[in-house]
């Protein structure tokens, strides 16, 4: 069975930021979280990326993005929905 992560990213994003969000769709894709990150618009500020992952490996993912928020310091640019 799959599990949706969902995330609510900032659309107004400096070139690091940016860079930054790039890194971590990139490496959840390498590491075999999922194969496929679907992009919607929320509203003129945000957009929801969203990906199915296994459930055995949905606390993992959970744990890995909020890791990653933290060290790049992206609170204020990308929401992980719980």
């Amino acid at each position: 069975m799959d599990k949706a992560i969902k995330l609510k990213v900032r659309k107004e994003l400096d070139s690091q930021q940016q860079l930054n969000i790039i890194k971590l769709k990139g490496t959840l894709i390498s590491r075999g979280y999922t194969e496929i990150i679907h992009i919607l618009d929320q509203d003129e500020e945000f957009h929801i990326n969203s990906f199915e992952t296994s459930v055995e490996s949905s606390t993992e993912v959970r744990e890995f993005i909020t890791e990653f928020i933290n060290k790049e310091n992206l609170a204020e640019t990308i929401t992980l929905f719980r």
